[in-house]
């Protein structure tokens, strides 16, 4: 299958993702990861290869650098500052910043002054209060909360600013205003709400209405209203959507975010890091290349021609026929689409419907109501 991927697929990257590690000391129970027991870690020159990628990439704005995993920080701290040598060219030239996505139970005085000195932003994940934190424990079964806790004094301590991705479940799906209070004492810039998902290695069945959905977003958008101490990542997108619709200056050629992800040993996947590790011979496991033997730029040139690429972009066009949120949201991730479905060539998901659709809709809802 050969589908010109320029249409809906972009391929210039303004993000890669890089898993330092596969090991993760938690054990959490919606976890997509295959490999987190595993202790298997990126050498040099895998972020030699990802660099020199950056630099031959015909791009002005910078590239993210988002530091993944695995736990990040399961990496011995000496040999994750020698994966950070072959950007610092770049970083000095504005062409790259460092991102950091952690549980935090690791985070130390140490880990803090080196995130200061190669100017990395930090997000961490932390789902509330002690209660929402049911499902993250330790590889032993511990919860994991008061260690992440820990992290995050370390962090306000030390004057970082971080941002947080909290999972919502069907045990904390109706308990809105419990987490916004949570979230405006805790001191984050921004959280971004993920509706557990069916995918990778989470199994479960999240048993969540679209109903309880749309009332979660709506108590949101009322919170906000009332002055609600941090930004909502699925709020501000849609109101950054809005403000750009009133302008009549949408862009005519919008395209998918291509998401380069550099698994450990430079094996490279596109649209979804959580295709990274996931087997699939039928797909040839998603590995598009790999940056020890070839560049990203050169790589993304030729990513029309993998099937899951191809179906994925067909799906895109789909969409843009068909569904009337499309403007906004873009077109589901292709995760969502492979692990619900096995296929990319699939319109909607219930990502589509929870954290696209469902969004819209509270937000209508809540402007018809205060209407007069």
């Amino acid at each position: 299958m050969r589908v010109d991927t320029d249409r809906r697929v972009g391929r210039k990257f303004s993000m890669v993702v890089l898993q330092p590690t596969t090991r993760c000391s938690w054990n959490c129970d919606y976890c997509y990861l295959t490999t987190r027991d595993q202790r298997l870690e990126m050498t040099p020159g895998v972020a030699d290869g990802v660099a020199r990628g950056i630099e031959a990439q015909d791009r002005a704005d910078p590239v993210t650098v988002v530091w993944h995993g695995g736990e990040p920080l399961s990496l011995r701290r000496e040999r994750f500052e020698r994966l950070l040598v072959p950007f610092e060219p770049l970083r000095a030239a504005g062409r790259v910043r460092h991102s950091v996505q952690t549980n935090a139970g690791l985070i130390s005085t140490e880990w803090c002054e080196l995130f200061s000195r190669h100017g990395f932003s930090i997000g961490v994940s932390v789902d509330g209060p002690e209660w929402a934190n049911a499902h993250r424990r330790d590889a032993g079964g511990r919860p994991a909360f008061h260690r992440a806790m820990r992290g995050l004094d370390t962090l306000k301590r030390h004057g970082l600013r971080f941002t947080v991705i909290a999972v919502v479940t069907a045990e904390t799906i109706g308990r809105a205003d419990e987490l916004v209070d949570f979230f405006n004492d805790l001191g984050a810039d921004r959280v971004g709400f993920n509706i557990e998902e069916f995918e990778g290695a989470n199994r479960r069945e999240p048993v969540i209405t679209r109903a309880a959905v749309e009332q979660f977003w709506a108590s949101l958008f009322r919170r906000r209203a009332q002055g609600m101490e941090f930004r909502v990542r699925e709020i501000e997108r849609l109101l950054s959507y809005l403000r750009v619709a009133r302008t009549g200056r949408m862009p005519s050629n919008r395209k998918y975010e291509p998401i380069p992800t550099v698994a450990w040993n430079g094996d490279t996947v596109l649209l979804s890091p959580e295709l990274a590790g996931i087997q699939d011979e039928a797909y040839d496991n998603f590995v598009i290349g790999n940056v020890a033997r070839e560049l990203l730029p050169a790589m993304l040139a030729q990513a029309h021609d993998r099937r899951y690429v191809a179906e994925f972009e067909s799906a895109l066009s789909a969409c843009a026929a068909t569904c009337e949120f499309y403007d906004f949201c873009g077109g589901a991730q292709a995760g969502n689409r492979y692990f619900e479905h096995g296929t990319f060539d699939i319109a909607e998901t219930t990502y589509c419907v929870n954290t696209q659709q469902a969004l819209v809709t509270a937000l209508h809802s809540t402007v018809s109501k205060e209407s007069p």
